[in-house]
């Protein structure tokens, strides 16, 4: 067992798993999403990419580029969240959360392209 791929696999499924967890609930009731959760799902997603650098093949190139789209999605959802906070009345409304929740979906998509493709890398490996 290699522990650099328990900490890469690691990450890879924990972006996949927080970013679900903010994503499940009624797209537009603020009170089924939790921003401190959204923020982990950024963190984490941000680290994964972090790990993903160092791998030189094609299935890492591609695995690169579906992380940094989750990562983007999330900052735009990270983003649309504070506006929509300091910049109105200071509540979340349907419409706010609804994009907020299209644009962590977005992300957990390509969480799910990583982690497919991160199976499928696993299961061509020679022993």
């Amino acid at each position: 067992m290699n522990p650099e791929k328990v900490l890469f696999g690691f990450f890879i499924m924990l972006a996949l798993t927080l970013n679900f967890g903010f994503y499940v609930g009624d797209i537009d009731n603020p009170d089924h999403h939790d921003v401190y959760e959204l923020f982990a799902a950024v963190v984490v997603n941000i680290i994964a990419t972090l790990l993903k650098f160092g791998d030189r093949s094609q299935m890492g190139a591609v695995m690169l580029a579906s992380s940094l789209v989750a990562v983007l999605q999330l900052m735009a959802a990270a983003l649309v969240w504070t506006l929509a906070v300091y910049t109105g009345d200071g509540e979340l409304t349907p419409r706010a959360m609804a994009s907020i929740v299209s644009l962590a979906g977005g992300a957990m998509l390509a969480n799910v392209v990583s982690v497919v493709l991160l199976l499928m890398e696993t299961m061509m490996m020679r022993r």
